[in-house]
């Protein structure tokens, strides 16, 4: 069983300055509200490791899966027996930038992290993307 959602913005920004931002992960709770506080443990590169502690919820380890500098980047957290990959990608667009943003669960128990953190994933990740977009062209988040 898989679950996904996922929310996209346009942006003038290019796809350095918002590389800027994804890669500086101490600083997500700028552009991500239902970020609390993260951490990496070493260079923004596959295979390093981080940790994440969403508002209301408890701190959650994740590894960098794959890192494309200015294209995009994997990061997955896992729960038992499920799995969370947030997949985050960016595509050059007539002058502008567009970011997407998106979740995948899987695993046997998707059915019941869907149901305890999926609701607010989804409701979350437009607002999220659009703060993104707002703070690599330079404006408030």
């Amino acid at each position: 069983m898989a679950w996904s959602t996922q929310a996209m913005a346009r942006t003038t920004a290019s796809p350095e300055q918002v590389w800027r931002l994804w890669s500086d992960v101490g600083g997500w709770s700028l552009w991500d509200p239902e970020v609390e506080s993260s951490a990496l443990d070493g260079a923004f590169t596959k295979g390093v490791r981080g940790s994440l502690k969403p508002r209301g919820g408890p701190l959650t380890r994740f590894e960098l899966v794959s890192v494309e500098p200015c294209r995009g980047f994997t990061n997955c957290s896992r729960l038992p027996l499920a799995r969370i990959d947030f997949i985050h990608t960016l595509r050059e667009d007539g002058g502008g930038t567009v970011i997407e943003h998106r979740v995948e669960m899987s695993g046997p128990l998707t059915f019941l992290f869907r149901r305890l953190i999926g609701a607010g994933l989804a409701r979350g990740l437009p607002g999220a993307v659009t703060r993104l977009a707002r703070l690599a062209e330079g404006g408030p988040g």
